[in-house]
């Protein structure tokens, strides 16, 4: 049930027919996973809580550094040197401390990442290198969780939802194989802010969509992000039946 503060808070949204009082009342009993606190998941984390989702499970490795300030909006300048999920979970409940805030500091191992996963009901991978991405796909196919994808370096950006409960779901590792250790990061290649702000927007919208139940999820689409041009892409991916992660039936 909503309490009239919450309906109050919520108004705006409740007030949209693919929403309403139902989706609501799903988000505020909806448990997500943040992997990442940075350029992507502040936009994420902040959009989640304002919009009511019940409870938040941050996961962060890092510090705040005078560097990310220009894109990583979750953190400001009184927090450099402070462990990202401890200023993520100050801002998020300053915003709304009707959202349950779990923190979980430090890096994620196999056997932590699995169990993190496994204690909520959908996951957003806001991290920024092949190695994690890979595992919390593993680790969403092996516990059957959706998982919103997101991506963005330089001027460019993408975008997918996997979904192992749907059989014609792709998962990450089909789209990307084993992918590249070599790959660069921002601190290395540089992203502009507005562009992971975008990102990670429409991360947190398909997130919404997904635990709200309303519109049409990224499954089997990968949505490409052209910030130079201001252009926007969409490839269709299909499941690999011979991927070695969802392959014969997602992993069973």
């Amino acid at each position: 049930m909503l309490t009239d503060q919450e309906l109050l808070r919520y108004s705006r949204q409740i007030l949209l027919k693919q929403i309403d009082i139902d989706g609501q009342t799903r988000l505020k009993a909806a448990r997500v996973l943040i992997v990442g606190l940075g350029g992507l998941g502040s936009p994420v984390a902040l959009y989640l809580a304002a919009a009511g989702v019940g409870e938040l499970h941050l996961a962060d490795f890092d510090q705040v550094d005078l560097t990310n300030l220009q894109r990583q909006i979750l953190h400001d300048t009184s927090s450099i040197g402070r462990a990202k999920v401890d200023s993520a979970m100050a801002r998020l409940a300053a915003l709304n401390p009707e959202v349950r805030l779990v923190a979980q500091c430090g890096a994620l191992d196999s056997d932590s990442l699995g169990a993190a996963v496994a204690a909520v009901d959908l996951v957003l991978d806001c991290s920024d290198n092949f190695t994690t991405r890979e595992a919390v796909n593993a680790a969403c196919v092996a516990a059957r969780k959706p998982l919103v994808s997101g991506a963005a370096i330089r001027l460019e950006g993408q975008l997918s939802v996997f979904d192992p409960r749907r059989d014609d779901s792709p998962c990450y590792h089909c789209l990307y194989g084993h992918g590249s250790e070599a790959e660069l990061t921002c601190s290395e290649a540089g992203v502009v802010g507005p562009l992971v702000g975008l990102v990670g927007s429409l991360q947190a919208l398909e997130a919404l969509k997904l635990l709200a139940g309303f519109g049409e999820p990224l499954v089997g689409r990968l949505l490409l992000v052209d910030a130079l041009g201001s252009r926007f892409r969409e490839l269709r991916v299909k499941r690999d039946p011979a991927c070695v992660v969802c392959g014969g039936g997602h992993g069973e």
